[in-house]
């Protein structure tokens, strides 16, 4: 090669480059090392496609890149406030202090001195539909997001009547189901990434007749191993049907290392409980949330619920 096509080629690299880190719609960080053969530490992450441009490009030089722009969806902070739900523009409330005392043995479960095992994967339940479950969920993950140290995941895995975008007003995406219906498609491909830096989140994904049969799927099994490891820095909550409901639920949280059940205060019985742990007894680390309680003053006692 002449000098003259040495100095072109280093020319057209150098503006593919700066087209790279200018442009906001970047591809995923694994798509885009296996379609134009990158090298390592490349620091990227969106759910985007990859810009047409690029595709004939050689970026072999874009070694450690960081600080690229990524896509982020906006959350309406004063909607999410109207339906109870804890933002990071919230003062020192009633309901964020609630989720600090909750959150907090869960984190020492997790990232403590003496860790459980996969003690990042929260599973947040109840005994039947209604007790409030996926308000604890994203009230927990927002709370946990605002922590200097956390970052979390907050997964949508009621597959059959998923709450999640509706209270984060989140249109529906692909998510869970398309990942263990298309082993095409990886994590995050169809993760969200929101305006709360900290929290990202993975929806239920497409509606299909067998979904509650796919939780109990090796394939779901598989998924899960895939994101503790990929995620182990991470918390990752994951939103499960009731569990007196469907026996799918039962063995999803199986594989949990923790589980918070959501109890409804003066509607869900004693016995209702006693069989809900039960059926969980073998989760080495179990929390009650007792939800919709009131003290003698009206005044929350632990925390609230807001239906949607």
């Amino acid at each position: 090669m002449s000098m003259i096509e040495k100095i072109a080629a280093k020319q057209k690299e150098e503006a593919m480059r700066d087209k790279l880190l200018s442009e906001n719609n970047l591809s995923i960080i694994e798509k885009a090392a296996s379609t134009f053969g990158a090298g390592k530490n490349i620091s990227a992450t969106t759910v985007e496609e990859i810009v047409p441009e690029a595709k004939t490009a050689s970026i072999k030089g874009l070694n450690n890149v960081s600080g690229l722009k990524t896509k982020r969806l906006p959350l309406d902070f004063a909607r999410l406030r109207h339906y109870g739900i804890i933002t990071p523009e919230d003062k020192k409330t009633t309901i964020t202090e609630q989720f600090r005392v909750i959150k907090r043995p869960l984190l020492m479960s997790a990232f403590g001195p003496n860790p459980i095992k996969n003690g990042n994967l929260i599973m947040i339940t109840s005994s039947l539909a209604g007790e409030g479950k996926s308000f604890c969920a994203v009230n927990l993950a927002m709370s946990i997001a605002m922590e200097m140290d956390n970052t979390v995941l907050l997964v949508d895995a009621d597959v059959s009547r998923p709450m999640i975008p509706k209270i984060l007003g989140l249109e529906e995406n692909k998510g869970l189901l398309d990942l263990l219906l298309n082993d095409k498609l990886s994590v995050p491909e169809v993760l969200i990434k929101t305006s709360i830096e900290k929290l990202s989140v993975l929806t239920a994904g497409t509606q299909h007749p067998n979904a509650n049969e796919l939780l109990a799927s090796q394939s779901m099994g598989l998924l899960l191993k895939e994101i503790v490891k990929r995620y182990e820095d991470r918390i990752i909550i994951v939103d499960s049907p009731p569990l007196l409901l469907t026996s799918e639920a039962r063995v999803l949280a199986n594989q949990m290392g923790q589980i918070v059940l959501v109890v409804e205060a003066g509607e869900t019985s004693q016995q209702t409980v006693r069989e809900t742990l039960r059926q969980i007894e073998s989760c080495e680390v179990v929390n009650l949330i007792y939800n919709k309680a009131r003290s003698f003053s009206d005044k929350d006692l632990y925390v609230t619920y807001e239906p949607y």
